[in-house]
Parts: structure tokens; C-alpha cells; sequence
């Protein structure tokens, strides 16, 4: 009986798969008239079917029944689609690809691999309903951002990986895999905000580069967003974005000594709250003080690959990388404060996870959260400082100021908890 039940659920998930994929391709083609399109609802959940039970019957029978029903399968829609064409002038072969995915999803759901094939139908239902976007922006791409694309994958999936992923220098303190690694995600992070902005707009575009490239590096937003902001005059609205992306950073840094040393937080919760406030504080104040008329300007940007900006902060973060190495070396344990300020000018994340790591051992808990607190407080008031690189002190000089005025109460908070 237990056996009958999964042949029904395993035949009524091939039938999903089918049912799914014909409900887009009957929505898509809903103006057509009757008998005009290939498939509609009904046959691919014939094909849905089809496809389970011969997925079925190469298990009862033999393997070798799936593979003549398969064949069939293509024959008869190679048929449908020469009639197709011959009909009209419609040489579009979407429909017919979508036919052959259904069937061999189903008889991937009948062979009781559910997750898998529900999830993959789910993505060829996205692709196939967002047909106009997808044109609508390739007709927008332009020539010098379709090869900003191509050099973006070759830096990242060509170079990279020819790259030795070991220290080299004193202190063994240069990486060159993990340095052109971070070279490879500012570029990214830029490419992105580059779309984000032309097809999201300014004021949107800026908000979702900070939130969603926070959650990777929160500096190569700041990088990025100066970057855009450089050519415009007013440039609340990227500073924004910049705060917000540091807000997110504490939300990753929360995570990351929550899985290493969970003890920790009852230390560092509130005062890293705080913090996060604060920035969120001065990123909304920042977001909603541009004004609607600026955010509906056009930002004209030649090239959205600025290799050479991702070039001038490899340098800078391997002249940071030696610095933390060489106070390391030097001052040892005793310097962990030391060490947390220089390794907050460059990254949190090593140093939070590293004292999270410690505390389980020999360092005293509220060191460790000092440290991790100075290390992310430096972090970030450092992109103040990084955005007015790029942009100018005196027009950057507001955000710097927001940025040290929301991580001072966090500290004065850490302070008087010990």
C-alpha cells in the first residue's frame, strides 16, 4: 500500500510539473486563437504525464522504454514545429524547448526527486514569463557595457583561478588570490549598481546596490557608490547608500559570531544594535533629504568596469594587510586592541570571526567584544574617508561626520558594560 501511495504522489508531481508550465505558455498565448498555438495547458500536462509514467515503466520494464517514449516525444514536436512554420512566419522555438523540459522534468519529479524538479520548473516558468523584460534590456545594453561584461568574466573566472592562494611577502601577509579576489567583487558590486541605477533609477537603484551588496562587502559599495557619485554634483544620495551599506555590515558581523561564539552576544547585542540604529538613522535622514527632482536625473557613467578604482583598493588592502600582520607579530595577544583598529581600516569579518575563535579559549569575552566593536566602528568611519578619496573631503565631510556620530554611542554603551 505504501508503495501505491508514492507511484500516486510521484505521478501527480509530473502532472504539477506539466500543469505549471502550460498555465505560462497558455497565459503567454492567451490571444492567440484556439488551434493556432502548438501546445497550450492541456498537452503539456499530457506531456507532464507522459513523461511520468514512462519514468515509471523504465523501472517496472526496462530503461530502454524511456528513452523510445523520449524519442517520440522530440519527433512529434520536430513534426509540430515545421507544420508551425509553414503555417506562419514564426521561426521561434521557445514553445518546442519548453515541451521537451517538461517532459524530462516530470519523469525527473516521477523518479522522486521532487525539490529538485519543482525548483528547476519554477526557474523555466521565470524565464519563459519574463520574456519582455529580458528583450527590454537587451535593446538597452550598449556596446561599451556588453564588453565592461565580457572583461568582468575574465577577471573573475579566467585570472582568478591561476592565482596562488597562499601569503607571500613578510608575514606571509600577500595574498595575491584573496587581494584579486576583493578586486574581482568591487567590480562586481559596481557592475551591478551600474545596472541597478539605469533600470531601477537613482533613488532606488542607490538603496537596493547598498542593501544587497552590504551583505557581501559593505567597502566595495562604498567604493562603488563613490564611483557614481563623482560626476554629480549633489551627492546625498549616494552617501546614503553608503550608510545604509554599513548598517547591513553589522547584521553580517551579528551572524558570523553567532555561529562561532553565540556566548558573545549577550555582550555585544546591545551595543552593536545601537550602532546598526543609528546608521539606519542617518541613511534615512540622507535618502529622503534628496530631493525627487535630482533623483530623477540620468546618471551617464561611459564604462560601469572601473578596473583601475578596483585596482587602487587592491594596493591600498594589501598595504593594510601587511600593516595588521606586522602589529600582530609585534605586539602579540597583548595587542589585540591595537590589532582590531588596523584590521577594522580593511575588513571585519576576519577580525570578528578571529576574536569569536579566541574567546572560546584564553581571551577574555569583553576584550573580544571591544575588540570586535573598535574593529567595526574604524570600519566604518574609514568609508567616510574612502568615499571623500574619491569624491572630495569637503563634499564628503557630512558623511563622515554621520558615520562617527552613529558608532560613538555603541562604544560609550560597550565601555560602560565593562
Amino acid at each position: 500500500m505504501i508503495g501505491e501511495y508514492k507511484i500516486i504522489i510521484q505521478m501527480l508531481a509530473a502532472l504539477a510539473v506539466g500543469l505549471l508550465i502550460g498555465i505560462e505558455r497558455g497565459w503567454s498565448g492567451r490571444e492567440e486563437d484556439e488551434g493556432d498555438r502548438i501546445a497550450g495547458i492541456r498537452t503539456f500536462s499530457l506531456i507532464g504525464m507522459l513523461g511520468g509514467i514512462s519514468a515509471q515503466l523504465s523501472v517496472v520494464l526496462a530503461q530502454w522504454v524511456f528513452g523510445i517514449t523520449f524519442i517520440a516525444v522530440v519527433a512529434m514536436i520536430i513534426t509540430a514545429h515545421v507544420v508551425s512554420i509553414r503555417a506562419s512566419d514564426d521561426i521561434g522555438i521557445t514553445t518546442e524547448f519548453a515541451m521537451l523540459l517538461t517532459f524530462a522534468l516530470a519523469a525527473w519529479a516521477a523518479f522522486g526527486y521532487y525539490v529538485y524538479a519543482f525548483a528547476t520548473t519554477a526557474v523555466v516558468v521565470a524565464l519563459l514569463s519574463i520574456k519582455p523584460v529580458l528583450h527590454r534590456g537587451l535593446r538597452h545594453l550598449e556596446t561599451p557595457e556588453f564588453y565592461a561584461g565580457i572583461k568582468l568574466l575574465i577577471i573573475s573566472l579566467v585570472l582568478l583561478p591561476l592565482l596562488p592562494n597562499q601569503g607571500y611577502g613578510p608575514w606571509n601577509a600577500l595574498n595575491p588570490y584573496w587581494i584579486w579576489w576583493m578586486v574581482v567583487l568591487i567590480s562586481g558590486i559596481s557592475f551591478v549598481g551600474y545596472f541597478a541605477i539605469k533600470f531601477g533609477g537613482n533613488r532606488m537603484g542607490t538603496l537596493l546596490t547598498a542593501i544587497t551588496g552590504g551583505l557581501a562587502s559593505s567597502t566595495a559599495v562604498t567604493l562603488s557608490l563613490a564611483q557614481l557619485a563623482r560626476p554629480h554634483k549633489n551627492k546625498r544620495l549616494f552617501m546614503s547608500g553608503v550608510v545604509v551599506a554599513a548598517s547591513i555590515m553589522f547584521i553580517r558581523m551579528f551572524v558570523e559570531v553567532a555561529v562561532v561564539n553565540a556566548a558573545l552576544l549577550d555582550r555585544l547585542w546591545l551595543p552593536a544594535l545601537v550602532m546598526f540604529l543609528c546608521l539606519m538613522a542617518g541613511g534615512v535622514w540622507l535618502w529622503f533629504g534628496h530631493k525627487e527632482k535630482e533623483a530623477s536625473e540620468e546618471i551617464e557613467i561611459k564604462n560601469p568596469f572601473k578596473l583601475s578604482t578596483a585596482l587602487q583598493f587592491g594596493a591600498l588592502l594589501g598595504f593594510i594587510m601587511l600593516l595588521s600582520e606586522s602589529a600582530q607579530s609585534w605586539f602579540g595577544n597583548e595587542g589585540v586592541y591595537l590589532l582590531s583598529l588596523i584590521s577594522g581600516l580593511v575588513d571585519v569579518d576576519a577580525i570578528a570571526l578571529s576574536l569569536s575563535r579566541l574567546a572560546l579559549n584564553t581571551l577574555d569575552d569583553s576584550v573580544a567584544v571591544m575588540g570586535i566593536l573598535i574593529a567595526s566602528a574604524v570600519n566604518t568611519v574609514i568609508k567616510g574617508f574612502l568615499f571623500a578619496f574619491y569624491v572630495g573631503y569637503r563634499p564628503s565631510l557630512k558623511l563622515i561626520t554621520i558615520l562617527f556620530v552613529a558608532v560613538t554611542p555603541g562604544l560609550v554603551i560597550a565601555l560602560m558594560m565593562g
